[in-house]
């Protein structure tokens, strides 16, 4: 095949990028050569560019099968404005809309077009598809064609006929988390045994991780939010529908702007939610996983899972939602004995054969030890998807404030000697009664079952709480105890027999208090960018904001698609007041230059005289 124009030149001048990140220039140079290929890129690793470009390169079209239709509106919303011809055909149009934009298709009126895997299916769309000239499928997403993906979904095993009726047309498969088992199955699935696999750093150096034992979690959530990011958009994951509306219910009476997403809304509910969390500033969207992909909001500023996720590869994609446009941003995640007890009898009591529960227990097993750890969490990540990284790093807690271990073990045979000592009377018992009695504290039910007379009673005096609860944890998650019912009732396994006869050795981190937190003094992620911005960089940027939110409403697009944070914050300190100064702006490319450089410019201008005269 032979390239119309040139992928660098069509960066520079549609794009408004100088250069390419990562990947993005061999992929799109084997792309152009029609070869097909799976590209593994972490969220916000430019995994769009590699198949745009090659669609204003080669000409004709590239279908792009995406899997939701609010990811689908947002790129064709953000294509439209680098004037390229984009559209989507998705079930929400009317048949007046389907019909138009399938006559733009067939007249060659497209350089991409965006459908669903339902629709990729339907016998006479393919028949449509087989009248135009199409140069590339795009498969985002591309791990939910694996059973062994943490977000399978059957319709995608559909996509291998596409194989079968276009031969010759190269596939390009995309996703930002696949283990060895799911590329493999992601290549067998879409017949790309003759590609070639791209797998990108999967670091995200922008995102610093830090994870927390629950204690109080609400105020736990409340400190982080005010002390970091007061007036920012965030996300928070919860395990179950009744968690999400608690925390939103409590983060709106704290003053925050508080949204619900969980699939036991009904479906208006969800878009009026979802569209509001992408076209607003500062909405706090409380979801569970159904709030999943398709997020493609870039100014994300946190991402705060309140119960675990089910595995490294949920929480990387998830956390992943945070920091897109390359600015400062955080993933803290709370975890606690119940979560680990939840999510094995979620497994246990699923439908799925035993080689999938074993698999699953395999990957809750590691995110469990990635809490636990007290080594880089970064490198836990980077060594979970197969990416060696020997160093630390300086954007995770236990980088920062290296926890200390010590030897547990006497305090583990405590701890499994009073488990055993309360079983006796025929009564089970949950962790937190039992740290009561290690601890000596006095209360009616203690007294009620004579617990003050045991031998364990007051033992761990000399031991905090929230070791303790730790240690109840790293109990459980060795197997050598087991939590059961709703109680979480502990009872113990026969591995604990070893501990007990000082026969094995319980290594663990201490508990430390957790530092108090200064309150963040600058209340956007600019400041954290640049060296560059001082107060009247700062006060420039919250005026172009205001304009750009003015300019996406009128035009009813999201914000980011007018410009990104990253545009505004290179736009505050260069301070552009003609054209020509403008288009050196980063993301300002031929077609957003002619439609904004006149209203940006004269804001800016507007700006700088009113300061001036204030001085």
């Amino acid at each position: 095949m032979q390239t119309t124009k040139n992928p660098a030149e069509i960066l520079r001048k549609i794009y408004g990028y100088d250069n390419f990140i990562g990947l993005q220039q061999p992929v799109i140079e084997h792309i152009l050569k029609g070869q097909s290929a799976l590209v593994l890129m972490p969220t916000g690793g430019g995994k769009s560019l590699c198949y745009q470009i090659p669609a204003l390169a080669l000409g004709g079209t590239v279908v792009v099968i995406s899997p939701l239709i609010s990811l689908m509106e947002d790129q064709v919303a953000a294509l439209k404005q680098l004037g390229i011809k984009a559209a989507a055909i998705n079930s929400l149009m009317t048949g007046a809309q389907s019909y138009k934009t399938q006559k733009e298709l067939e007249a060659g009126g497209l350089n991409l077009l965006y459908i669903s895997p339902e629709r990729a299916a339907i016998p006479a769309f393919i028949e449509t598809l087989k009248k135009i000239n199409i140069t590339l499928f795009a498969i985002d997403e591309a791990h939910c064609i694996s059973q062994w993906g943490h977000d399978f979904r059957p319709e995608y095993a559909q996509l291998i006929a596409l194989r079968r009726i276009f031969p010759n047309v190269p596939v390009l498969a995309l996703t930002a988390t696949a283990d060895e088992a799911t590329r493999k199955d992601i290549i067998k699935n879409l017949q790309l045994e003759n590609g070639k696999i791209f797998i990108s750093s999967f670091d995200r150096p922008n995102i610093n991780y830090t994870v927390q034992a629950k204690d109080t979690e609400k105020k736990q959530l409340l400190d982080f939010i005010k002390t970091k990011y007061p007036d920012s958009c965030g996300i928070v994951y919860c395990l179950s529908r009744k968690r999400t509306e608690d925390f939103a219910e409590f983060l709106q009476k704290e003053g925050f702007l508080a949204l619900v997403y969980h699939a036991g809304l009904d479906n208006e509910t969800r878009r009026q939610n979802q569209s509001r969390f992408t076209n607003e500033d500062g909405i706090i969207m409380v979801a569970t996983n159904a709030f999943g992909m398709g997020i493609n909001k870039p100014d994300v500023r946190f991402v705060v899972h309140m119960d675990l996720p089910k595995s490294i590869e949920a929480y990387y994609q998830e956390t992943g939602r945070a920091g897109r446009d390359g600015l400062p941003a955080d993933a803290m995640m709370l975890y606690g004995l119940k979560d680990i007890v939840q999510l094995r009898h979620f497994i246990e009591s699923s439908a799925a054969q035993p080689k999938q529960k074993m698999l699953e227990h395999t990957k809750l097993n590691a995110l469990i030890g990635y809490a636990e750890a007290a080594q880089c969490r970064r490198k836990i990540l980077l060594n979970y998807f197969a990416e060696q990284r020997p160093q630390t790093c300086p954007a995770c807690d236990n980088c920062q404030t290296p926890p200390i271990t010590y030897d547990a073990t006497v305090d583990a045979q405590k701890a499994l000697s009073c488990i055993w000592r309360v079983g006796q009377g025929g009564f089970g018992f949950g962790a937190g009664h039992i740290i009561d009695i290690l601890l000596g504290k006095e209360n009616d039910k203690i007294k009620r079952f004579a617990h003050h007379k045991l031998s364990t009673y007051g033992i761990g005096k000399d031991t905090p709480k929230p070791q303790w609860q730790a240690l109840f944890r790293k109990l459980v998650v060795e197997g050598l105890a087991v939590a059961e019912d709703e109680h979480l009732t502990l009872s113990l396994t026969p591995a604990a027999s070893a501990v007990l006869k000082g026969q094995q050795t319980i290594e663990m981190r201490k508990f430390t208090p957790q530092p108090k937190k200064k309150k963040a003094a600058q209340k956007t992620a600019a400041v954290m960018a640049s060296a560059a911005f001082g107060a009247l960089e700062e006060a420039l940027f919250e005026r172009l904001r205001v304009l750009r939110r003015a300019l996406a409403q009128r035009e009813n697009v999201p914000s980011f698609v007018i410009f990104g944070d990253k545009t505004l914050i290179d736009m505050a300190i260069k301070k552009p007041q003609t054209p020509q100064a403008f288009a050196d702006v980063y993301g300002v490319g031929e077609f957003k230059l002619a439609k904004y450089a006149q209203v940006f410019t004269e804001e800016i201008k507007a700006f700088l005289i009113d300061k001036a005269l204030q001085i």
